[in-house]
């Protein structure tokens, strides 16, 4: 499942994350439709607003369906043909949405037929691992690449900070029956958990990994649903580390959120296959092989002291400094 992510750009920096080409090989940076609706935030719940990736062509039917808008939606799906005037009284929770089982609810069937396909963005999501009565959070993101060093190139064409995980959403669009705005809703797909993962939690999101499946998923007059469908599946292209339990709570909306943390052995602890592996590795290496060659995570229990070299956990680590002292950044408001 995925019950909270973290989205801490700036709706600019939102829209420079998501350059692509177009079908002309063309450098593209999505507009926003409602850039004012998102609000930045290390810790997003279920009814909050989030950026998504959609087709240009679900708003202006001659437009190119390659291109690409942003727009601000409400996590939760609330179905076209809800009738309640409120659609806070949505009975059922529509955050997740089981890939082996969208087809068979008019909820999220409907709008796939119709190729209401989106992309969710979020710097990641948290899960909770339970152990011994007890539940660990952990943050969840792409593997971050190496920081490259300038090379001449526009700035606005080349985004150089955190890479946005990119999740397999289905959108809709309902319409209150008195009259009014219409509210644009969203549901994220989630697959079994890859075996990465599987120690953490029985389901992850279903991630669309490089610009070709995205273009794939959105494209709707082009690829249609059953095509879509299976890019459907999970991923091991993945990174974990634990955080703080701060993050437990949704009011809570700071970068310690997902700072990594490391995490005390306990006896009771059954050490997973790649701690072993680990423990012995870091008997036999010698001190110049451990700067060079340590691992960016040894497993889901064991951390090491040492900082990796350019690992995701020490990217990130700049990354919230970097946040956190950059005077223009936008202060995210709590969810």
């Amino acid at each position: 499942m995925c019950g909270r992510t973290a989205c801490a750009l700036g709706a600019d920096g939102i829209r420079r994350a998501c350059v692509y080409r177009d079908i002309h090989g063309r450098t593209r940076h999505p507009e926003w439709r409602d850039a004012d609706k998102y609000s930045p935030s290390y810790n997003k719940s279920p009814q909050s607003n989030s950026p998504v990736l959609l087709s240009r062509r679900h708003f202006e039917k001659d437009a190119d369906s390659s291109e690409r808008v942003l727009a601000a939606m409400r996590w939760g799906l609330v179905p076209s043909w809800f009738r309640e005037s409120d659609p806070s009284k949505m009975q059922y929770k529509t955050s997740n949405c089981r890939s082996d089982t969208m087809m068979e609810k008019l909820s999220y069937k409907g709008p796939l037929v119709k190729g209401r396909r989106c992309v969710v963005l979020a710097d990641g999501f948290y899960e909770w691992q339970q152990h011994n009565g007890k539940k660990q959070p952990y943050f969840i993101y792409f593997p971050q690449p190496k920081q490259e060093t300038a090379d001449g190139k526009d700035d606005d064409e080349k985004w150089k900070s955190w890479k946005l995980l990119t999740m397999a959403g289905i959108f809709d669009c309902w319409e209150p029956p008195g009259g009014g705005d219409a509210l644009y809703t969203y549901t994220i797909i989630t697959v079994d958990a890859s075996k990465s993962l599987s120690a953490i939690h029985n389901r992850m999101p279903a991630i669309l990994d490089g610009d070709e499946a995205i273009r794939k998923w959105l494209d709707f007059p082009e690829v249609p649903t059953q095509e879509a469908l299976r890019l459907i599946h999970s991923t091991e292209n993945i990174a974990f580390h634990p955080v703080s339990a701060i993050v437990n709570n949704s009011r809570n909306n700071t970068p310690e959120c997902l700072a990594p943390i490391e995490l005390e052995l306990k006896k009771e602890t059954k050490a997973s296959t790649s701690s072993k592996m680990m423990l012995n590795w870091l008997k036999n290496k010698s001190p110049k092989k451990e700067e060079d060659d340590l691992p960016r995570w040894s497993s889901q229990f064991i951390q090491i002291t040492a900082t990796p070299k350019r690992s995701s956990a020490s990217l990130m680590q700049q990354w919230l400094k970097k946040e956190e002292e950059d005077p223009c950044a936008k202060k995210p408001k709590t969810q």
